[in-house]
């Protein structure tokens, strides 16, 4: 039987993605990604979608992020994500992926 052994990082990335009001890539796709949090800077709600389609607030999304929340992604997940505010406003999604 295998040893279960978590993925782990010793480099991660830091960027931040101006909020808007349509559908924006929030994180490409990256196979070396070990995982990835984000934190929404936005007084408005920040709509994820984790399956690389695109997000829409009312029906496409998976994970709602309201102002100053904090979201991890299951690590693992290598995808694209996108995502939508529910309205522009002047924050951003801040977002660190550990590769």
């Amino acid at each position: 039987m295998s040893e279960y052994k978590p993925a782990t990082s010793s480099s991660g990335a830091l960027t931040s993605v101006a909020s808007a009001a349509t559908s924006t890539t929030i994180l490409a796709a990256n196979a070396k990604r070990k995982g990835a949090t984000f934190v929404n800077t936005d007084a408005n709600a920040l709509c994820l979608r984790l399956d690389g389609g695109t997000a829409t607030t009312t029906t496409a999304f998976n994970v709602r992020i309201i102002q100053n929340a904090y979201f991890e992604l299951p690590f693992g997940y290598t995808g694209l994500v996108t995502g939508i505010w529910e309205a522009d406003g002047a924050g951003a999604a801040n977002v660190c992926e550990f590769i």
